[in-house]
């Protein structure tokens, strides 16, 4: 018999059976990419943006249930570890979630939101006001999970709206919902838990610009788009974690109640959500890239790279600004710089890659005695407060 409480501790980290289950989402990442496999349409964006939603709103459900659950207890991990095998299936099932697959994608999508909002009924059921936001936020959530089953029925032009219309129901319940007491968020383990999602999704560009380099002659043109793509990521993975994370993580750990938890919803639930979209237009440009290192990029997969840069670097702007208060003016301005990757055509990848190298180490360069020295300064007036006590 387990004698751990099934409700979180207050100093709980992330776990593995957590990173376990990210894996079968992120594998969802390298789904949605797929769908821009050699073209980039109109159609396959919006359907892309339909699918991805949906991923990620059964993802950021499941982690909030987790925040509040003892993952180190044996019954949550037995109920994540069956989640994770459902997610299995809603994976595999993207490339056909629009049209005749609708069903098998919506099924396991339902089953897993059903899944994580039990674990969250279940853990909250000592604690009266966490009970009671928890029941308001399914209640609500159940309309948007009956809209998506029936526009996978439906099919055709209905599938489309109704999908957009669970969307809006979706931000609806979240709006409500996080306006409730009682949700008792832990900050270190709800950052991390997103911070870990940003890190394997940048891990799986990576992947996909491997995948291409593995069998390809060594040409000078593919070594530069290599190292280049290896060096994009890298300074991506530099503008979040060693100033913006622990920002996050400061700002969630200031306040209290209600203030936190619509805090969590904005800069987590809602901004990552574009952050990761621009993750996965930048892993189909670099997928491009490696594929015909020596031919310039068409205008679409050049549009896809800016685009994809500006929103992971304009979203972390706007997630610091609902965190802080403070506008990063360098990150707004520099992310202009994006358009000469549209502009500048007939020209290898490795030059459009290089564009966005030279952005991303400016806001590296500036950010480092601006931004990124208020934020050491807090922390160790925060460690020095903490020693204090």
């Amino acid at each position: 018999m387990n004698a751990r409480p099934i409700v979180s501790p207050d100093d709980q980290s992330v776990t593995f059976v957590e990173l376990f289950f990210d894996l079968v989402f992120v594998f969802s990442v390298t789904q949605v990419a797929g769908l821009f496999h050699e073209h980039i349409e109109w159609s396959t964006v919006g359907s892309a943006a339909l699918i991805f939603w949906l991923v990620w709103w059964a993802w950021t459900q499941f982690t909030w249930a987790l925040n509040a659950a003892n993952t180190d207890h044996y019954l949550i991990q037995l109920v994540t570890l069956l989640a994770t095998a459902v997610a299995f299936f809603l994976a595999v099932s993207v490339p056909n979630a629009i049209g005749e697959g609708a069903l098998w994608f919506a099924i396991p999508y339902v089953a897993v939101r059903l899944v994580g909002l039990l674990v969250y009924r279940w853990v909250s059921a000592a604690d009266q006001m966490q009970k009671a936001a928890v029941q308001t936020f399914s209640l609500l959530s159940l309309a948007g999970l009956s809209v998506v089953l029936v526009g996978a029925v439906l099919g055709g032009t209905f599938q489309y709206w109704l999908w957009g219309f669970a969307i809006v129901l979706d931000v609806l319940a979240a709006v409500v919902g996080a306006q409730l007491e009682g949700w008792n968020l832990h900050p270190s383990h709800f950052v991390e838990r997103h911070g870990l999602i940003v890190i394997i999704a940048l891990g799986e560009s990576l992947i996909a610009a491997a995948a291409g380099v593995t069998d390809a002659p060594r040409t000078a043109a593919l070594i530069a788009a290599g190292v280049l793509t290896v060096a994009v990521s890298c300074a991506l993975w530099w503008t979040y974690f060693p100033y913006v994370k622990p920002a996050f993580e400061r700002a969630m750990e200031v306040r209290e109640g209600r203030a936190r938890s619509c805090l969590a919803r904005d800069i987590f639930s809602i901004v990552h959500f574009p952050m990761l979209c621009g993750i996965i237009a930048f892993a189909v440009a670099i997928e491009a890239s490696v594929a015909r290192p020596d031919m310039p990029l068409v205008i679409s997969f050049r549009t896809a790279l800016a685009l994809g840069l500006a929103l992971f670097i304009c979203g972390t702007a706007v997630a610091i600004w609902r965190a802080t208060g403070r506008i990063l003016f360098v990150r707004m301005l520099s992310v202009l710089s994006t358009a000469g990757v549209v502009i500048v055509a007939d020209v290898p990848p490795f030059v459009s890659l290089g564009i966005v190298l030279v952005m991303l180490v400016g806001i590296a360069i500036l950010e480092h005695r601006t931004f990124g020295a208020m934020i050491i300064r807090e922390s160790v007036a925060a460690q020095s407060s903490a020693g204090g006590i």
